[in-house]
């Protein structure tokens, strides 16, 4: 058996040097270069310096414009688009009045926004009131409304046994133990099956509160995770309740607070352990062998929390008034950026459709067979303008001019595939096959500005800004599957122009 010989360790006192050469020799060519630069400025000056006042002058001006010239092509080069100025002010916080002022030119443009009108004027409500609210949040049967009940002990709080039973928001008036007043609110459970609309209105509720008791009877699934740690991005008192407490072992109830604690410390401002008390169902066996169902009273036991909610709300109802009001305006820009695009969504159909309209009648009365489907002239440029004012984008004449030529350019390309389909919506419509060219291209000339139209919508809503990449895509995919309703409705128009000729 041969002997292993170990290997020598090698040094590492050869790289080290290496890497103190290189060192050296950058700071060496770092210095080099710095005296050649202050070297370079001052035969520069000197050479200023000799020269005649007349041609001094000159040569200063016209460096100096060189430099104002570089700077201001920089500053063009690197400064963020329209589009992405756009989207970083639309994530800046805005105050109440300017959400109450977009909710206001919302209900101008004839949409829906009457509950966001309520929101703000329920959130000055509570602000004057001065009550401390306190929102009883969780999934469907943790013991919420029991909890409510045994919080609010001189209020009627109606319990029922059946999962998910309170299907509406309720108030009710509890006291703490130094005798201040708090409105506790009982509300839907999440999680509850077809439950959407109730979920959201305890989401609502849960932003109007100034705190908020978030209410388990188990470790937390993950979608209760995602729950909680979205209340307390809001920034408000959030207590983590844990019910049921009967239920567990001394060894079991400790290794569950425990985790709790390790997961959620950093988000809540309490941990409790509770027991809410309600009703329990058990079966009894009597003495001659029968069974009984008896419904009974846990005797609740909620004082470590009563003293969690004494404690986030020592401060009173106008120290948490701000965070409240975060969360209530949060949401309500949310939904009010939601319904503007809703709105711009139906106001763009509207403005495509009358320019549409107005393209094919002007086509109608110069169109010829075989002339070009070109996307050009005042009505396209009125038609862009209109778009991106309802979508708030400034726009540029250039910018629109240069776009319509590029998008006429494909329109052109695609010429023949156009006249195709408009060629099927003739024969898909009795009498209209008779009519000859000039309804073919005015069918063609409305659905290729109809297209356009609604590419421009399209990216205008997604990107914010006019781009023709993006557009002229839009524009293939619409007029390679234009919808029946478009066909109706551009071929419908030429019926009735020349309904109105005979």
């Amino acid at each position: 058996m041969q002997a292993r010989i170990p290997a020598m360790p090698q040094s590492r006192l050869p790289m080290r040097y290496l890497l103190l050469a290189v060192l050296a020799i950058a700071a060496l060519i770092v210095i080099g270069l710095a005296i050649g630069l202050v070297n370079s400025l001052l035969e520069f000056y000197e050479r200023m310096a000799n020269l005649p006042l007349l041609l001094r002058v000159p040569l200063i001006v016209v460096a100096a414009a060189a430099v104002l010239g570089l700077a201001l092509l920089a500053w063009k080069l690197l400064r963020p688009g329209p589009g992405a100025n756009r989207r970083s002010q639309k994530t800046e916080p805005l105050d109440r009045e300017a959400i109450a002022t977009r909710v206001a030119e919302l209900r101008q443009r004839e949409a829906e926004a009457e509950s966001l009108e309520q929101e703000l004027i329920e959130l000055d409500r509570r602000r004057l009131s001065g009550d401390c609210h306190v929102a009883v949040f969780g999934e469907i049967s943790t013991g919420k409304s029991s909890l409510v009940r045994a919080l609010a002990a001189d209020s009627v709080v109606d319990i029922d046994v059946v999962g998910g039973t309170t299907r509406w928001i309720r108030h009710y008036t509890g006291t703490l133990p130094d005798d201040r007043k708090l409105v506790i609110t009982d509300m839907p459970g999440s999680g509850e099956v077809d439950g959407a609309q109730r979920e959201q209105l305890a989401r609502d509720e849960a932003l109007r509160a100034h705190a908020v008791v978030y209410v388990v009877d188990s470790d937390l699934t993950r979608a209760q995770d995602a729950e909680l740690r979205w209340l307390a991005g809001f920034g408000k008192p959030l207590i983590l309740a844990l019910n049921k407490i009967d239920r567990f072992g001394l060894d079991e109830r400790i290794s569950l607070l425990a985790a709790l604690g390790e997961r959620y410390a950093a988000v809540t401002r309490a941990i409790v352990a509770i027991s809410a008390g309600g009703k329990e169902n058990f079966q009894r066996k009597l003495a001659d062998g029968s069974i009984e169902r008896v419904v009974r009273e846990r005797k609740p036991d909620v004082g470590s929390l009563r003293d969690a909610l004494m404690e986030v709300t020592a401060a009173g109802a106008e120290a948490l008034e701000p965070a409240r009001e975060a969360a209530v305006l949060s949401s309500v820009d949310q939904r009010s950026r939601a319904l503007a695009r809703i709105v711009a969504a139906r106001e763009s159909e509207t403005i495509v459709q009358r320019y549409t309209r107005r393209a094919v009648v002007g086509a109608m009365a110069a169109v010829a067979p075989g002339s070009d489907i070109i996307i050009q002239g005042a009505l396209a440029t009125a038609m862009v303008r209109e778009l991106a004012r309802i979508h708030e984008i400034p726009v540029r004449d250039i910018d629109v001019e240069n776009l319509l030529k590029r998008l006429g350019l494909s329109i052109r390309n695609t010429t023949a595939i156009v006249l195709a389909i408009a060629g099927n919506a003739l024969k898909a419509f009795p009498g209209l096959g008779t009519l000859g060219g000039g309804a073919l291209h005015a069918i063609a000339y409305g659905l290729a500005f109809d297209s356009v139209g609604r590419a421009i919508a399209m990216t205008l809503a997604e990107h914010a800004r006019l781009d023709a990449d993006e557009t002229e895509r839009n524009i293939r995919d619409l007029l390679a599957k234009p919808s029946r309703d478009r066909i109706e409705r551009v071929a419908g128009v030429v019926v009735d122009r020349l309904r109105r000729k005979d």
